[in-house]
């Protein structure tokens, strides 16, 4: 699709979009414990067509491994893969548009080359590759025209967003203030200042690693809606999944590297792990991608952070528990041991490295999580308290990294590779 009058901005004219896959909210189709292929082809192909957080959520459900009923996973999951590998794009007179508006020169005078062909495109923005006036190859990826309203009527859908809330572990038990993280993180999205500001940030995390490859900010050339860096290529994951079990066991550990050093001594983590936004290249290295999406770690938890990874790797269950409990800020009763329980499960990859993590471990930890909530809602446990701010993206960020670790399917000392950089 290149038309970008078939975007709707409106909120009723999404609502009725949504209304053709015969689910209020978009994601119930996703959800419950029925259908088809068809069904899931016409889900995708919706969810794609409105972009924004409808289609983010089209796409969670795409590679998150329990996050629909096991008996339709398979089915689901292949019919998401278009949504995944190519949304829909706009066309390149309204690309070429943006691109001059925002940087206020003719798109001549800015770039040597451009392609009007996209090479990716996402919920949000697509990519052309380019040639700046100085002979550098470049990405530039340029906002969907309107996708902004798109996402605004989507922030404005309470039904939409419990569904992106049920994705990330957790759906009624939310709060007003989780309500508004996940609009303030999904408008960040839109301000591409923002994204090339942490791409820098995480370019100087990294800066000397031999494996991790944060390509290059070009700032004379971004904006608001037009973000300019360096050019890069490599296989995608499924290819990477393809290559010998050495080769695998290296790059799940430049993975964890790149999540866990970033929150860890970088104070901040990526929190849209999409499949997409790795390449891996020839020598080993990865490339990391988007960096819209990211999610500081506040000062208050910082410390225990750092307590809470150091007591996993040294598998010190009673110095974990604690930290947890403070990470968590829980006040004792039945919705502490459910949330404890959870969270030591969701360190096993650290306590039992080395570990396997597998397809069935991730859908247990999303099942986990659910039955959880559910039975907080059930009983009206008194001692229940809200997620704490800032740990909603953790669970995005989880649920999704391993469902991409999962799918390499190797046993790593994950342990070993944090005490690579813990200090």
């Amino acid at each position: 699709m290149s038309d970008e009058t078939k975007l709707p901005s409106g909120r009723l004219g999404r609502l009725v979009r949504l209304a053709e896959i015969g689910a209020r909210t978009g994601t119930s189709l996703l959800l419950r414990r029925e259908g088809d292929d068809a069904a899931a082809k016409r889900a995708a192909e919706v969810l794609g067509n409105l972009r924004g957080v409808a289609a983010k959520v089209g796409q969670m459900a795409g590679y998150i491994d329990g996050l629909v009923p096991e008996e339709h996973r398979d089915a689901y999951q292949r019919s998401m893969k278009t949504l995944l590998a190519a949304a829909p794009r706009s066309s390149p007179e309204a690309i070429r548009r943006v691109v001059e508006e925002e940087l206020g020169a003719p798109l001549d005078r800015l770039y040597a080359e451009w392609d009007d062909q996209a090479v990716a495109s996402a919920s949000i923005g697509q990519v052309h590759r380019a040639r700046t006036l100085e002979g550098e190859e470049v990405a530039v990826k340029v906002q969907h025209p309107g996708v902004a309203e798109a996402v605004e009527a989507d922030l404005k859908n309470a039904g939409l967003l419990e569904g992106a809330l049920s994705m990330m572990g957790t759906r009624k038990v939310g709060s007003a203030k989780m309500l508004e993280e996940v609009r303030t993180r999904f408008r960040e999205e839109l301000d591409y200042t923002i994204e090339a500001r942490n791409q820098i940030e995480f370019a100087r995390i990294f800066e000397g690693d031999p494996k991790i490859l944060v390509p290059t900010v070009d700032r004379d050339r971004s904006s608001r809606r037009v973000l300019t860096s360096q050019f890069v290529r490599g296989r995608n994951l499924d290819e990477a999944c393809r290559l010998p079990e050495g080769d695998r066991v290296a790059l799940c550990r430049t993975l964890w590297r790149f999540v866990y050093k970033g929150t860890l001594l970088g104070d901040m983590f990526n929190a849209d792990p999409h499949p997409g936004n790795y390449f891996f290249q020839d020598d080993g290295r990865v490339a990391f991608l988007d960096f819209g999406c990211v999610q500081p770690i506040y000062e208050k938890r910082r410390g225990v952070a750092h307590k809470l990874h150091r007591a996993a790797i040294d598998r010190d269950e009673a110095t974990f528990a604690e930290a947890a409990k403070i990470m968590l800020e829980t006040r004792g009763g039945d919705h502490e041991k459910r949330v404890l329980s959870y969270i030591r499960r969701a360190f096993e990859p650290q306590f039992s490295s080395p570990f396997r993590i597998t397809r069935e471990y991730v859908a247990s930890l999303v099942h986990h999580m659910r039955e959880a909530g559910k039975e907080t809602l059930k009983t009206g446990d008194p001692s229940f308290v809200p997620m704490p701010e800032g740990m909603l993206f953790m669970n995005r960020l989880q649920f999704g990294f391993y469902s991409v670790l999962a799918r390499f399917d190797v046993e790593v000392d994950y342990a070993e590779e944090e005490r690579s950089f813990m200090t």
